[in-house]
């Protein structure tokens, strides 16, 4: 079951709009604010976003920069507001769509049927994962980093691959040896901990929106950074 999130202050909108999403056969995750948007995201990702602009705490605009940076799903924008300036902001920060209140609910889910059509399609041929500046290519394995590309040995590659695909998910060293070198590997599980220390030096003086955290007798994750 395709999974929305809405977010928007009002109340009276966030029924409005689940009732109608259930009914046209959605599971919805409700928000009323930014931060919390943001929290209830990690814990139960969706496919598409509907984030309203006047909001508390953070304001729609910040959190469709903060989404955008770490997700790769639709955005569509609510708002009360029609002027030209708005909606110029709006898509500058990473918005697919932008809709006017008061707005039908019918156009409302014709517009995210329209997005998760344009989004999965691509996705299928187009693996590339992108994170803010970062784009991680698994075509030639290689990322760039704004508009240079870097080459990595393969295994570092595959690495960071399944870090960025699995955000914030911590991986033990044999889960890690399992996925990456394979079940029939006979060296030491500590490669991965070589491995992981080259991938750090590779990005110490470059500006990038993740670091790769240890978690302490456990093992390692990808953490976005939350500025």
């Amino acid at each position: 079951m395709t999974r929305v999130l809405i977010v928007d202050d009002d109340r009276n909108i966030l029924q409005f709009v689940r009732l109608g999403l259930e009914q046209d056969g959605y599971d919805v995750i409700e928000s009323t604010d930014g931060i919390d948007a943001l929290n209830k995201l990690k814990d139960h990702p969706c496919e598409i976003a509907v984030v309203d602009v006047m909001m508390p705490y953070m304001d729609g605009v910040s959190l469709t920069k903060k989404i955008r940076n770490k997700y790769n799903i639709p955005i569509i924008i609510l708002t009360a507001k029609n002027q030209i300036d708005d909606k110029e902001t709006a898509f500058k920060a990473g918005t697919d769509d932008y809709l006017t209140k008061p707005f039908e609910l019918k156009e409302l889910l014709f517009r995210i049927k329209a997005l998760l059509r344009r989004y999965r399609i691509p996705q299928e041929a187009d693996k590339t994962i992108r994170l803010g500046n970062i784009r991680i290519c698994p075509d030639n394995y290689s990322l760039m980093i704004d508009a240079k590309m870097i080459k990595l040995p393969l295994k570092e590659f595959e690495l960071l691959y399944l870090f960025a695909k699995n955000p914030e998910h911590v991986f033990s060293r044999e889960q890690l040896i399992e996925n990456i070198w394979g079940l029939d590997f006979t060296g030491d599980n500590r490669t991965v901990d070589v491995h992981i220390k080259r991938l750090r030096e590779r990005f110490r003086n470059k500006t990038v929106p993740f670091n790769i955290h240890t978690a302490r007798g456990i093992g390692y994750s990808l953490e976005i950074n939350r500025k």
